[in-house]
């Protein structure tokens, strides 16, 4: 407990550093500042909007709820939050200790409060999450449900110091399982569908929420997902995915065609993307074609994991007006990763990324519209009928028509006041002939790497004080590109 407590208060100190760094910064740069570095105005619009009032109080442990680390307790917690919803809101509380319980619903007005010695551990029996309609990776379909469900709720809130840890390994062993088999007959675009696991906190449908302090681990699929959700803020929140090893999928926060979202304050160690905005996959995302924008992420630091911050690959929808800024990555696999793929479509447009340190990571921007084909395409191997198929198997082949609605767009991309050392590459960036990669501007920029990189279609890049030192002595290479002022 002490360890926890020392965990979180050093995480504080460093937040304060790093907001230190990013003012000297902006201070000793306000002079050199182009469009899109400074905050816009719709940043103070984000984030919850009320938090519930009610102080009433409903002890689990009223219900039923024993905290021993062995009894299911799924029935006992939800009975406590249901008298809570019904009584007109309040805080639903645990006394110390550690609850096994499966999948738990929120409802209006609720504020779930685990306290400094609390523990929620995920149950590991797939049949305590029942399957429900949402979205995974893009695609609507039945999934089980997460572990604590927001959905179709207003004014609720999820906070504490205590710890959430989803034990997910069951998950990690599922997908390795059927990975190894689907990848032998050709199927390696469809397993993370059939795979199905559990999510660890789902926001879905909602509005005011706030998920604020505690600690979560494990999470057996995606951590946290905010998925058609708005004024939603993620505050102070520790997650650390690599615990129990390192377990595929587990994203840190996800916001999934999601608008005016807060994420500030937090600290995230996961197995994949950290900080990542989606927006649907394909057709099926062309059709729902809801956005994920106006999104703040801010004075966070992200560990292990392939991107500080990433965009895509689910891109259907759009994503637009996001600002992230005094951001520290350690050891990530990418710095700022815009993915997508040539059937998914959709705009990435005013995209701040500022005011942020990495040190060790892969590489520090990557722009890619032809990420993962072996994942991104979906093709059904001979042998195979059409008709007998799951639904999602035939959402997933569902061809984009005409072929130039699959092609995604990149442009008004604002890097500013960043810098990095022991990068392995500085720049990935590779647009396509029929959508060029627009209007990137780059000031203020200092990146020491092995190579420079490279940008291929690009158009109408900018770059000032800007410096990209590439061990290897090689200048960055353009190809393909037009009105490059470098």
């Amino acid at each position: 407990m002490f360890a926890t407590t020392m965990m979180k208060r050093l995480t504080l100190l460093k937040y304060a550093i790093l907001a230190c760094i990013a003012c000297s910064i902006v201070i000793s740069t306000s002079a050199q500042s182009t469009p899109g570095s400074k905050e816009p105005a719709w940043v103070k619009q984000t984030g919850a909007r009320k938090f519930p009032s009610a102080k009433k109080r409903f002890p689990v442990n009223q219900y039923g709820a024993k905290p021993d680390a062995q009894t299911l307790n799924t029935k006992a917690i939800q009975a406590a939050i249901d008298a809570c919803a019904n009584a007109g809101g309040g805080m639903v509380t645990f006394m110390p200790g550690s609850y096994v319980t499966g999948a738990l619903f929120l409802k209006s007005n609720v504020q779930l409060q685990l306290d400094k010695g609390v523990e929620l551990l995920g149950s590991q029996n797939f049949d305590d999450y029942p399957e429900i309609d949402t979205r995974i990776a893009g695609i609507e379909m039945k999934w089980p449900a997460a572990l604590i469900n927001v959905i179709g709720a207003t004014n609720t809130a999820v906070t504490g110091e205590g710890s959430i840890n989803a034990r997910g390994k069951f998950c990690w062993d599922k997908y390795w399982a059927m990975r190894k088999e689907y990848e032998a007959k050709g199927l390696r675009w469809i397993v993370d569908y059939d795979a199905k696991r559990v999510r660890t906190i789902l926001v879905q449908n909602a509005s005011d929420v706030t998920i604020k302090g505690i600690t979560v681990k494990n999470a057996g699929f995606w951590t946290v997902q905010l998925l058609y959700s708005s004024y939603v803020t993620v505050n102070g929140v520790v997650i650390r995915n690599n615990e129990d090893g390192k377990g595929p999928s587990t994203d840190g926060v996800d916001v999934d065609s999601s608008t005016w979202v807060l994420i500030e304050n937090c600290d995230i160690d996961c197995n994949d993307d950290n900080f990542c905005l989606k927006a649907g996959r394909d057709w099926d995302g062309l059709r729902v074609n809801k956005p994920t924008e106006y999104v703040v992420v801010r004075n966070c630091m992200a560990g292990k994991g392939a991107g500080l911050l990433t965009l895509g690959s689910e891109t259907s929808g759009g994503i637009h007006h996001v600002y992230a800024t005094n951001l520290h990555g350690k050891g990530t696999s990418n710095g700022l990763l815009i993915k997508s793929a040539l059937t998914r479509g959709g705009t990435i447009e005013d995209i701040h990324f500022c005011n942020t340190q990495m040190d060790s990571v892969g590489t520090a921007f990557s722009f890619t519209m032809n990420w993962n084909p072996a994942y991104s395409y979906s093709k059904l191997p001979d042998g195979y009928s059409s008709d007998s198929l799951p639904k999602h198997w035939k959402i997933l082949l569902t061809k984009v028509e005409p072929i130039e609605k699959g092609f995604p767009h990149f442009k008004e991309v604002y890097v500013s006041d960043i810098k990095a050392v022991g990068v392995k590459k500085v720049v990935n960036a590779a647009g396509i002939k029929e959508s060029l990669l627009q209007n990137f501007l780059f000031n203020n920029v200092n990146v020491q790497g092995n190579t420079a990189g490279t940008i291929d279609f690009g158009e109408g890049w900018r770059f000032e004080h800007v410096s990209i030192v590439g061990a290897d002595g090689k200048q960055l290479q353009v190809s393909n590109s037009e009105d490059m002022k470098l």
